[in-house]
């Protein structure tokens, strides 16, 4: 039996919710999270209709893209539909959790499973993030700087892209001398002493810096530990805004657009005009992507896939590249999909439910 901690934990072992934006409200809106789970319900928005649902087919938790709460509530009298759904939840015993902006951010993430729908390869991030990072830098004596990594290591340290464990070790020779109140591990109270020992360096992501430095704590021998912390300015290749791919073959930019509707289920396709190139490298963002069209034209796309760019925003691309605005619902939709296959893989015999509730708000009249 599960309980709603241990599913919500997973997901933000994958997608942490520090990597959210700071406008977003990812996390546990609405429940307790020791509670058991007995089905999980899967929808990109969470609305009334919805929470409906879910209590007819007997799921106790709601995991949504779309958090229902972005601001926080001053009162709860159910006077819209944010207010109302939230309640509905509360007098059902239905837990919501959304995944948002820290699902879009990272490597397999949603704009991931739009580059898997579309058919492309060698996914990117598009736009990576900075000051994301930390590196940690300690003094061990040689005989114990394996222990010390092996530590680090588990606590999350020393990832960077496909390597795992990576560190850089140079020796040395620490000095000091134990005051008279001093427990040394090494040496003696009031003498001065000399110990080979290692200057020990790792990365790791600076959401993790407790639970690395609890790992520190516990495996140095040291009574005092000499160590520096640094933020980096460097980009995490596997966070950020957006995503890059290629498809195996070039194409028309026409047979492109048929593609696009036909793999994404599409009825229309705002887009700027051809620009009379082939069509090989595809830019993408679920959801309104506009803020990244300057790095889509830097990074030589020859179309960007996403949603809600205003009138005068299809002119910044200038005819160098061709927007594709093809709905914020219609590229998001398929996050249930990538929820469900994510929770599948970690919890086999977990009972999830795809919601069928259609919460597109936008309609079309042709």
């Amino acid at each position: 039996m599960l309980t709603i901690q241990e599913v919500t934990g997973y997901l933000e072992q994958l997608a942490p919710p520090a990597y959210q934006e700071s406008y977003d409200n990812a996390g546990l809106i609405v429940g307790d999270p020791s509670t058991v789970v007995t089905k999980a319900l899967l929808t990109l928005d969470c609305t009334e209709d919805v929470v409906r649902e879910a209590a007819e087919l007997g799921c106790n938790l709601i995991i949504a893209h779309h958090p229902i709460v972005f601001r926080g509530l001053k009162k709860l009298n159910g006077k819209n539909y944010v207010e109302r759904t939230v309640l509905a939840a509360i007098r059902q015993d239905i837990a919501l959790y959304a995944i948002h902006t820290n699902l879009d951010a990272v490597k397999g993430g949603v704009n991931w499973k739009i580059a898997e729908k579309l058919g492309l390869e060698n996914i990117r991030i598009l736009s990576p993030k900075r000051q994301l990072l930390e590196k940690l830098t300690v003094f061990v004596p040689e005989t114990h700087s394996q222990a010390v990594l092996d530590a680090l290591f588990a606590a999350g340290a020393g990832q960077i892209g496909e390597y795992r464990n990576c560190s850089f070790r140079s020796a040395g020779t620490g000095t000091f001398t134990p005051s008279d109140s001093a427990q040394p591990f090494i040496g003696q109270a009031g003498r001065a002493e000399e110990v080979p020992e290692h200057r020990v360096e790792v990365i790791f992501p600076a959401h993790l810096e407790g639970k690395v430095l609890r790992a520190l704590r516990e495996a140095h021998p040291y009574e005092e530990i000499a160590h520096y912390l640094h933020l980096l300015e460097n980009e995490h290749q596997e966070v950020g805004s957006g995503a890059i791919a290629e498809l195996p073959e070039p194409m028309s930019e026409a047979a492109w657009l048929a593609c696009l509707k036909e793999r994404m289920g599409l009825n229309v396709i705002r887009h700027t005009p051809f620009t009379g190139k082939e069509v090989r490298r595809v830019a993408i963002c679920g959801g309104s992507g506009s803020f990244l069209l300057g790095n889509a034209l830097r990074q030589g796309a020859d179309v960007f896939v996403t949603a809600d760019f205003k009138y005068h925003e299809f002119f910044d691309a200038e005819g160098r590249l061709m927007i594709c605005d093809i709905g914020h619902y219609e590229s998001e939709v398929f996050t249930k999909e990538l929820l469900e296959e994510i929770l599948k893989k970690k919890f086999p015999n977990f009972a999830t439910l795809l919601s069928k509730v259609q919460t597109n708000p936008v309609r079309y009249y042709a």
